[in-house]
């Protein structure tokens, strides 16, 4: 029984199963964090550019278009889409890695990896309910945050996970979407904040195929790399629309409506939603143009490389000084290992309230 069912009882709830556990995420704080934790860039940069939220927001939009179009349960991908990202640390992928380091080190061989933290976050560190941990979320959605990247069975995750959620299956459908949708709205998103901050251009971004085919649809509207503002918007445009108009054409006679709520696929079989072969090359090449020109970038290096030593620097504290934890931590030392509480808590820290306290303990980076 659902922790609503025990106040008001289920008739009198007029959501779906799906469309509660959106907003119980939404209402959620760790949601509410996400507005000050590092996409790409970081969150004092400017107001342009992209969060953690921004993105979760973007991914959500594309999953539903998608989904609405394939038939599915639009609100278990708009669930999905907007809780995949719950656990990442500030400071973006350089955040996690460390305290995957740091664990490591501490002697948690299980490390840290977001995708799980996700699934913790709506499964233990979020507490709404008395004598209840978690947010209470359907199967279907927490199946579909902890499944979402491949491989599903990693060797950190507890035996009762895989008992419970069956990792040698795909998740269902709409969190096969959630999964292309998050890929398209990063790649749109951090090209268009590579190309505001300056630090890549279109002309880079020629060496790509799929590129090239997006600007041409820019071109045929008369509209010239002049026009800044107006040539990044509509090449954004332009690239998404393709990238989810190739994948519904794609993927719509693959889909069985009939079984969108099991996971009834193996793992070892191919999924039905995705993009033509000859497209799916195009795409690995545009990406990798992002990594050696936007993410490897000086610009971008520095700043990862201060948020991973503000990382580190806290780990460390708060290991040698518990005591500096908030009460809400402070009380699980008593029944958790301390690195893992340290942990937690470094993880759910945004950006500026982890540079904040970084500052204070060391003196200002």
């Amino acid at each position: 029984m659902q922790a609503h069912e025990r106040f008001y009882g289920i008739s009198d709830d007029f959501r779906s199963p799906y469309a509660r556990d959106r907003d119980r995420i939404i209402h959620s704080g760790s949601f509410r964090k996400l507005e000050y934790k590092t996409q790409v860039f970081l969150n004092q940069e400017g107001d342009f550019f992209r969060t953690r939220l921004t993105h979760s927001l973007e991914v959500s939009q594309i999953a539903r278009s998608i989904s609405s179009q394939l038939g599915l349960e639009e609100p278990l991908a708009e669930a999905i889409a907007l809780a995949h990202d719950l656990g990442h640390t500030p400071f973006g992928h350089v955040g996690g890695d460390e305290l995957d380091t740091k664990l490591r080190q501490a002697g948690y061989e299980n490390g840290f990896e977001h995708n799980y933290q996700s699934f913790r976050v709506l499964t233990f560190l979020e507490q709404r309910y008395k004598g209840f941990y978690g947010l209470n979320l359907s199967f279907a959605t927490l199946e579909g945050v902890l499944k979402h990247s491949y491989p599903y069975k990693k060797e950190f995750l507890p035996k009762k996970i895989d008992e419970m959620f069956n990792l040698e299956t795909h998740p269902s459908i709409e969190a096969m979407v959630v999964d292309r949708a998050d890929e398209i709205a990063y790649m749109s998103h951090d090209i268009d904040d590579g190309i505001h901050s300056g630090l890549i251009s279109f002309e880079t971004l020629k060496g790509s195929e799929l590129a090239q085919e997006v600007l041409a649809k820019v071109y045929e509207e008369g509209i010239t790399e002049n026009e800044d503002e107006m040539f990044r918007y509509r090449f954004s445009s332009h690239f998404i629309n393709h990238l989810v108009y190739s994948l519904l054409e794609f993927s719509k006679e693959k889909v069985d409506n009939s079984k969108v709520l099991s996971a009834c696929i193996s793992s070892s079989q191919s999924i039905p939603i995705g993009f033509e072969p000859e497209l799916e090359t195009k795409i690995k090449k545009l990406k990798k143009i992002l990594y050696q020109e936007l993410y490897q970038h000086k610009e971008i290096v520095r700043k990862m490389y201060a948020g991973k030593k503000a990382v580190q620097g806290l780990f460390d504290a708060l290991m040698d000084e518990p005591k500096m934890l908030p009460k809400y931590f402070v009380k699980q030392l008593n029944s958790r290992k301390k690195h893992r509480v340290i942990a937690d808590y470094i993880a759910s820290l945004s950006d500026r309230s982890a540079m904040a306290l970084y500052n204070e303990i060391y003196g200002k980076i």
